[in-house]
């Protein structure tokens, strides 16, 4: 499964680009797609790089592998760096089982905020986190001169479950072709000169995310 209570659809999710566990899943979650057309003027690289991030400090049985080297352009580099914090700030909401947690919400806007909302929701109601290894590899960005940016990549979950709070009951699955997941973001560079996204669309099992 795609995180404990999401698969992985072609249409646009707000299930962020972070995800857990390859196996099935107990409750199934789409969400929508921020398609607003407001186009700030984008800040500059070094004020992306200013900007003040949320500290995010998860659980050790948490690891993140992000194969995802730099490129040299400072506009990628930052849409990188920017996507990796959106993915842990994630799993930082359902380990504080706060679905309106700041820190994810200070990646997310519209839409895709509403959607990621929902889904950390549900882990709170089941009482359940996330844990194990999680990698993202094949990256593929493009940075458009309007200040918007779209960005492709895989998630191996294989090694990734659900816990359970109560006697932190891990949820094992076998690693399958569907343990491997490819994602397709849009991102906006906003007024703090954050890259946020506001459109998520993946696809599990994906043949090109296959070892």
């Amino acid at each position: 499964m795609s995180r404990l209570f999401r698969i992985a659809t072609a249409t646009a999710v707000a299930a962020l680009a972070l995800s857990a566990c390859g196996g099935d899943s107990p409750e199934d979650e789409v969400a929508g797609a921020d398609t607003g057309t407001r186009k700030p003027a984008p800040p500059t690289a070094s004020e992306s790089a200013a900007a003040d991030r949320p500290k995010i400090e998860l659980p050790s049985d948490l690891s993140y592998t992000f194969e995802w080297p730099k490129s040299g352009d400072k506009e990628r580099d930052a849409v990188l760096s920017d996507s990796a914090q959106s993915i842990k700030a994630v799993d930082l909401a359902i380990a504080n089982q706060d679905a309106l947690d700041e820190a994810y919400l200070f990646y997310y806007e519209g839409e895709a905020a509403a959607g990621t909302e929902q889904f950390i929701q549900e882990y709170v109601e089941n009482k359940a986190r996330t844990t194990g290894a999680y990698r993202f590899y094949d990256p593929n960005v493009s940075v458009r001169g309007d200040g918007t940016a779209s960005f492709s990549y895989c998630e191996d979950q294989g090694m990734a479950y659900v816990m359970y709070l109560k006697g932190k009951q891990v949820k094992k699955t076998e690693v399958t072709a569907s343990s491997y997941i490819a994602y397709q973001t849009s991102l906006k560079r906003n007024e703090k000169g954050v890259w946020v996204i506001h459109e998520v669309t993946s696809q599990r099992g994906s043949a090109k995310c296959q070892p």
